[in-house]
């Protein structure tokens, strides 16, 4: 097939865009670049069934393909904070062009939504029937409501044009490609603790995430858009929760770092739980995720250090 993975150069996307091509498919790969890196698909860029078009999906588009995975967008507090106009704007007129261009070309959609849709959540694990506890105004805002308006646009243009759609709901993931300054907690302990700097924790340490490895979340994504009936949403990520402070602990180790483990305040409107219920993505689609998470950690911790010049 000929598929468009819009956010391609970014971190999920790039690995996404490479298991396509793996998968035998054309893949164009659509990306401004904000956050993604060419650096990520240049090992890509030779393949004759690949092609990389630099464009922000805010600005309409015409292109013939089968299938989209749109992942256009900022995901990290300190990127989609930095401009939080430009955030909500790719997920709203963004995500417009994007299913305009699926009615268009009768193309299947798959929207790469956000564990962050629930919020500071009530309800532990999460489940997808759950509404969430949104801060509607707040500095995250423009993130967690902007997913949560394209949700709604895509189940818009399902009711009433008939669009093909799919959505997950993505929750940490992590691995290689990730932005060494993307300000996210496994980038930022790895970070410091591969240069001995005070690895910092926020809050009191216990808050907790669940991680999943990059290589489980591209699977469930492409096991999402190519079955039929199901159009979610559904939550994609491990629910193997680790606390703030355990994850300090770990990479500090994995890392061999002499880093100490120091304490700032916790960051507004950040959620102090997150764990997906997996059952959904289990029943409808026989995913769980598979790939040790150390051993993740020890393949990020070196892809780390290359791009720190410390390997």
């Amino acid at each position: 097939m000929r598929i468009l993975v819009t956010g391609g150069a970014g971190f999920i996307g790039s690995h996404l865009c490479e298991f396509l091509l793996n998968k035998g498919h054309e893949v164009i790969c659509l990306d401004n670049l904000f956050t993604g890196s060419k650096e990520n698909i240049k090992h890509l860029l030779d393949n004759p069934n690949f092609e990389f078009i630099r464009h922000d999906i805010v600005e309409p588009i015409r292109i013939e393909c089968d299938q989209i995975y749109n992942l256009a967008c900022p995901a990290s507090p300190v990127h989609y904070q930095y401009n939080a106009i430009a955030t909500i704007k790719a997920n709203t007129v963004g995500m417009v062009n994007m299913l305009g261009l699926a009615k268009r070309t009768n193309a299947r959609i798959l929207q790469a939504s956000t564990s962050e849709v629930y919020g500071t959540p009530l309800e532990h694990p999460q489940t997808e029937t759950y509404w969430g506890n949104v801060n509607p105004i707040g500095i995250r805002s423009c993130y967690d409501e902007g997913k949560r308006i394209a949700e709604c646009l895509m189940m818009d243009y399902h009711r009433q044009h008939k669009v093909d759609i799919r959505i997950v709901r993505i929750f940490n993931t992590f691995g290689p490609n990730m932005a060494v300054n993307d300000g996210r907690v496994v980038t930022n302990f790895i970070t410091q603790a591969l240069q001995n700097k005070p690895i910092t924790v926020y809050g009191d340490g216990s808050q907790t995430r669940s991680f999943c490895y990059v290589s489980d979340l591209v699977e469930g994504m492409y096991r999402m858009m190519n079955q039929e009936e199901f159009i979610g949403p559904v939550n994609l990520g491990n629910p193997a929760e680790m606390t703030m402070y355990q994850l300090a602990q770990r990479i500090a180790e994995l890392s061999g770092s002499k880093s100490e483990i120091t304490f700032s305040p916790l960051p507004k409107d950040d959620p102090t739980r997150r764990k997906p219920d997996i059952s959904l993505a289990k029943e409808k689609l026989d995913w769980v995720p598979k790939f040790d998470v150390e051993q993740g950690f020890k393949n990020t911790i070196e892809y780390m250090k290359k791009k720190l010049y410390l390997a």
